[in-house]
């Protein structure tokens, strides 16, 4: 009801202040000849009000100190007041200096009556404001459910979201503590609400019911944000998160941006270190390629190229919307970096050729794959011309027009792989190395070779396709969530995490390597879809169903980033470790591969590709695939060549 009040008109607002004005300064004569009316000359008084009301109201005009809504009052109103109230007192003050000293005696303002004035009606005026604001506040919320909330943060973000959350006519939310792991704070006050430390929050959620508590501090450690989000959801609590510093307007933000805390922000690790001296050195000034650009990957190592100031970075990829978005998103960054859009499929020879002839980068960054396994699986076709043709095409045209530094983005799914798309991936591997070794040997200028490097990492959280993106959106249509296995387990990195790593790699790298990233630890898939479930606000298994539907095509339990046969040699980077791999020399493989990439391009014999794959990669046993029967057949000539063996 309360709601529908009309606003005051600002006319009205400007005769209410005019008139608490000129009655303060009744009262202030009053006061200053000792609450004697007999004492007082009316005449001057009245004299003295007439020229306040006329001076206050320019002031006013010129300050707009009507314009504010009273029921939202805040400290721009308060300071706009203020003003107005000392630009007033020095216009009477200045003309009762003038009065007196040219012998007018009608216009006499005393100092003291000036400084009793002028304390006085803002005092009023502040006063007046500030209890229409919470007569309302009172009259909209006394019948509202009142939430009450803990804020995790006593800093300026803390302090911030309290006073968004009281200035926010929609919630009707108590700010019941804040808490904070800074001993120096712990037993302060601010606004009336005291600030705890971190371990009494047990004590405070059994003392009364906490609705929600609100993260508003940027530097938690990602191990304490877990413990904290685990207490909240043990305890039905719910947990907000305040936006970060760039997402804010003028330094505010609104309580619709406080958002419920999202999975990925628990699967963080501390910050990465890289050397970014190192990565500027080489980069600053070059002409750099990503292929994939348009991806979740290629487009967060743009970004993050934009950085080190390269001279150009050639765009390509063959997904013309996801190219055109990401080409408006580089155009409103102002970087003297030119972005350069290039469509195409790095399957296509002569279109690739083009762009190496036109650019001539000085670095490639391969990211463009097919990377959904169960996708793969069923057109194993697509996965070897794009895998390894593309990979195949791009190397080679770098080697031709001596690209410095070639760094190719792989996947955990190469080492042992049980599908399609890890052993094009382990090819796509075999040949970059194979490609660098010969490059090193037949290369007159030992430090001007092509520098072939490999990063291989595991999931990253939010890329298309994620698990996490699928679990979110069958959360939000009531469920079920599906789960393919109950032991299956994933590593996981966040997208910023895992491009800063593969820049690092790409910096330090030598020729050669394959470097590996520390993905911590292997996450449940079932244990991230119930906490998803719960940070909802739902109860698993209640609410929303977890369905177990088998492993896909080509899908194992768990993934592995070494193979059995390999070993790890460290680097400066405690996150980054150089993989010990057999290599093989460029002239043995390529007449294996172009006959892989014959029988890929004549898409006829599905069996045929995936045997000729098994053959170049010996480690590749197919899972829950109709490529099985290939892997049995395969033992079971191994069984007839043994008891060959023992007759003969």
């Amino acid at each position: 009801m309360f709601n529908k009040i009309n606003i005051v008109p600002r006319w009205i607002i400007f005769l209410i202040d005019s008139a608490i004005c000129a009655f303060t300064m009744v009262f202030a004569h009053l006061v200053r000849y000792n609450l004697s009316v007999e004492a007082m000359d009316w005449q001057i008084l009245s004299g003295n009000v007439l020229i306040l009301v006329l001076i206050n109201s320019i002031v006013f005009i010129n300050f707009r100190t009507y314009a504010g809504i009273i029921r939202y009052t805040g400290i721009q109103d308060a300071l706009r007041i203020c003003y107005a109230i000392l630009m007033t007192t020095s216009v009477l003050f200045f003309i009762g200096l003038v009065s007196t000293n040219t012998g007018g005696g009608a216009l006499n303002f005393p100092t003291v009556t000036l400084i009793i004035y002028s304390l006085f009606s803002f005092l009023f005026l502040i006063s007046y404001r500030v209890i229409v604001k919470y007569v309302f506040a009172y009259l909209r919320n006394y019948k509202m459910d009142r939430k009450t909330v803990i804020i995790y943060g006593a800093g300026e973000a803390g302090f911030a979201t309290k006073r968004v959350l009281e200035h926010d006519a929609t919630s009707n939310v108590s700010v019941v503590a804040f808490v904070d792991d800074d001993m120096r704070k712990v037993g302060k006050v601010v606004d009336g609400v005291k600030i705890h430390h971190t371990l009494d929050l047990q004590t405070l959620t059994m003392g009364q019911k906490i609705d929600e508590i609100i993260l508003a501090a940027f530097t938690i450690a990602p191990a304490k944000k877990n413990e904290l989000v685990d207490f909240c959801l043990d305890h039905d609590i719910k947990v907000l998160n305040v936006p970060p510093l760039d997402k804010w307007i003028n330094g505010e933000f609104s309580a619709r941006q406080l958002q419920t805390i999202k999975i990925e922000n628990l699967l963080e690790r501390e910050p990465i270190r890289i050397n970014n001296e190192e990565i500027a050195n080489q980069v600053k000034g070059k002409r750099v390629l990503v292929t994939g650009a348009a991806g979740s990957i290629g487009s967060e190592i743009v970004r993050q190229l934009l950085r080190f100031q390269p001279h150009t970075i050639i765009l390509c990829d063959q997904a013309e919307t996801p190219l055109h978005q990401l080409e408006l998103e580089l155009q409103e960054i102002n970087t003297q970096t030119a972005c350069i859009p290039y469509l195409g499929d790095v399957t296509n020879e002569d279109r690739m050729g083009e762009m190496f002839a036109m650019y001539e980068p000085h670095y490639v960054y391969h990211a463009a794959a097919y990377k959904h396994v169960p996708m793969m699986e069923l057109c194993p076709s697509e996965a070897i011309l794009t895998n390894v043709m593309g990979t195949k095409i791009i190397s080679d045209l770098s080697v031709k027009y001596h690209v410095e530094r070639f760094v190719m983005v792989s996947t955990d799914k190469a080492v042992n792989p049980t599908n399609v798309m890890g052993a094009s991936k382990r090819l796509a591997e075999c040949y970059v190395q194979s490609l660098c070794h010969s490059s090193a040997t037949h290369s007159n200028d030992k430090d001007k070779f092509t520098k072939f490097i490999t990063t291989r990492f595991g999931n990253v959280l939010g890329s298309n396709g994620s698990v996490i993106i699928r679990f979110k959106e069958q959360i939000e249509k009531g469920g079920p969530v599906t789960v393919t296995h109950p032991n299956i387990t994933r590593f996981f990195m966040t997208i910023p995490e895992a491009c800063q790593l593969v820049l690092e790699a790409g910096s330090m790298g030598s020729g050669g390597e394959i470097f590996v990233f520390d993905m911590g630890k292997p996450v449940p898939i079932v244990d991230l879809a119930k906490k998803m479930i719960r940070l909802y606000g739902y109860v698993p298994g209640i609410d929303i169903d977890i369905k177990y539907t088998g492993l896909r095509q080509g899908e194992k339990l768990y993934e592995e980033l070494l193979m059995d046969s390999e070993n790890t040699l460290p680097t400066y980077h405690e996150k980054i470790l150089i993989a010990k791999v057999r290599t093989n020399a460029i002239d043995a493989i390529q007449h294996e591969f172009a006959e892989l990439i014959r029988l890929a391009k004549q898409r006829v014999n599905t069996m045929d590709m995936v045997a000729k794959m098994k053959q170049l990669v010996p480690e590749f046993v197919s899972n829950n695939s109709v490529f099985a029967e290939l892997d049995k057949k395969n033992e079971e000539s191994k069984d007839a060549n043994v008891v060959t063996m023992k007759v003969g």
